[in-house]
């Protein structure tokens, strides 16, 4: 996708963003043979988050890998297994993966970023708002597009997060989530790992 890594910079960058960010998983897919996987204790998990970005992708790595952890699986940060000058060889990587003796992977990846205004107008109370004559038609005339509007923007970030089992070689799991106004990225990442796992528990493999 053109200027992912861009786009991910900026979702997870250093500003924070205004606003408290909310994640909700708008779609999510199972295998129809996937079997409970379970809380996976002591199994290893790569944290994998596919951002250009050599900083962004480990600070997010980072971030999913301890959440994994909190899951009760050993979660390993993808960037300490397959390097950046090694992402782009899938053998190299693969082997990589597989002599560390993971269980699965859990993938993050970016897939769209959007803009959305926002308005707030006056509550309608008051004298004012009672009659038109007399009432509301010298007050909205006094103030014509004058305020009282709070107008926003919020940012909507979507991410699609893939669980596979590399025993099996398999997609076992998958979700496509809309995040608004994220903020950092251990804050972020944090967020989207924890609804996928509610979200995998809704589907019985957790």
């Amino acid at each position: 996708m053109k200027h992912v890594s861009l786009m991910f910079a900026a979702a997870l960058g250093v500003a924070t963003l205004t606003g408290c960010a909310t994640t909700s998983y708008n779609s999510s897919w199972k295998a129809p043979d996937a079997q409970p996987v379970g809380p996976m204790t002591g199994e290893t998990v790569v944290a994998m988050v596919m951002a250009k970005n050599p900083s962004t992708r480990r600070a997010a790595e980072d971030a999913l890998a301890r959440e994994v952890s909190v899951q009760g699986a050993k979660g390993v940060a993808g960037y300490t297994i397959v390097d950046d000058g090694m992402v782009g060889d899938e053998a190299k990587a693969r082997a990589a993966i597989e002599k560390s003796g993971a269980a699965a992977i859990v993938v993050m990846r970016p897939v769209g970023s959007d803009k959305e205004i926002v308005s707030t107008p006056t509550m309608y109370a008051g004298p004012m708002y009672g009659p038109y004559w007399g009432g509301y038609y010298g007050y909205g005339w006094g103030g014509a597009w004058g305020g009282g509007v709070d107008i926003r923007t919020n940012t909507i970030v979507t991410v699609e997060t893939l669980v596979y089992s590399l025993k099996q070689n398999k997609l076992i799991w998958a979700g496509q989530s809309k995040t608004t106004n994220p903020s950092k990225v251990d804050a972020f990442v944090r967020e989207l790992a924890k609804t996928a796992a509610k979200e995998m528990k809704k589907a019985g493999l957790l």
